[in-house]
């Protein structure tokens, strides 16, 4: 049974811990202005873009008891104080959070 969770486990690393170091050995080669660059930036923003869209409009678990207009004004006012914070990301994350905490405060009031 422990060789099970170990196999799990050893595959489990092999499968992303590989693609780390590619990413390493490859990015040494790349310029910082090529077009691989450029489109990988572009799916991970993407990605990202999804990611918050999801959590907007279709949430899981306790957020999903929240209105959306108070998911909505969170996942502005996080960009807002992102932008006014020199764009500092732990500012935004930290405010996008704290806005439906205090909105949930507010309404069970």
């Amino acid at each position: 049974m422990v060789a099970l969770y170990v196999m799990i486990i050893v595959a489990g690393w092999l499968a992303t811990d590989i693609w780390r170091w590619i990413g390493v050995v490859v990015a040494g080669r790349l310029r910082e202005d090529s077009e691989i660059l450029a489109w990988v930036k572009a799916v991970a923003t993407a990605l990202v873009a999804g990611v918050i869209a999801r959590l907007i409009l279709f949430p899981a678990g306790s957020l999903a008891e929240a209105p959306i207009w108070l998911r909505v004004v969170a996942a502005v006012a996080g960009f807002a104080v992102f932008l006014s914070t020199r764009q500092r990301l732990i500012f935004g994350i930290l405010s996008a959070g704290a806005i439906p905490i205090g909105g949930w405060m507010v309404l069970e009031l």
